[in-house]
Order: structure tokens, then C-alpha cells, then sequence
């Protein structure tokens, strides 16, 4: 399954965080980009188990999220 996230740099305590937002209350962090995008890998996993298939199916079937800049 593909799931897009949303990764940003922690500037104030250092490190990235990084959420699903497919997947209300999927997030985590990590040291570098890579350790966020495992351990949200892994976030992902963990909400997914404890989510019933039905679940799973209607998080599958929203549309796409789509991340865009607006100027203010």
C-alpha cells in the first residue's frame, strides 16, 4: 500500500517529524530523513493493526491528499 506523508524539519528541537494524513493520529520523527521515513513506516504499520479491514478499506478509498503551497 502506498500512503503519502508529510515530512518537516524540527527546527527547533533538530530532526524531522513526519505524519500520515491518511491516517488521523499517524505520526513520528526521527534524527535524519531516512530514520522518519522507516519509523513512520513503521507508525504506519502499527495503526494499521489496530484498525478493523473495514477501516483500512475507507482510509484506501478517500481520495488522494494532496499537499500544495498557497501565498498569503
Amino acid at each position: 500500500m502506498k500512503f503519502k506523508v508529510v515530512l518537516e524539519e524540527d527546527e527547533e528541537v533538530g530532526g524531522y517529524v513526519v505524519s500520515c494524513p491518511a491516517i488521523p493520529g499517524c505520526h513520528s520523527q526521527g534524527d535524519t530523513v531516512e530514520e522518519a521515513l522507516e519509523n513512520i513506516k513503521e507508525a504506519i504499520t502499527a495503526c494499521l493493526e489496530s484498525l478493523g479491514e473495514k477501516d483500512i478499506e475507507e482510509f484506501l478509498e478517500k481520495p488522494s491528499t494532496r499537499v500544495l503551497e498557497v501565498v498569503v
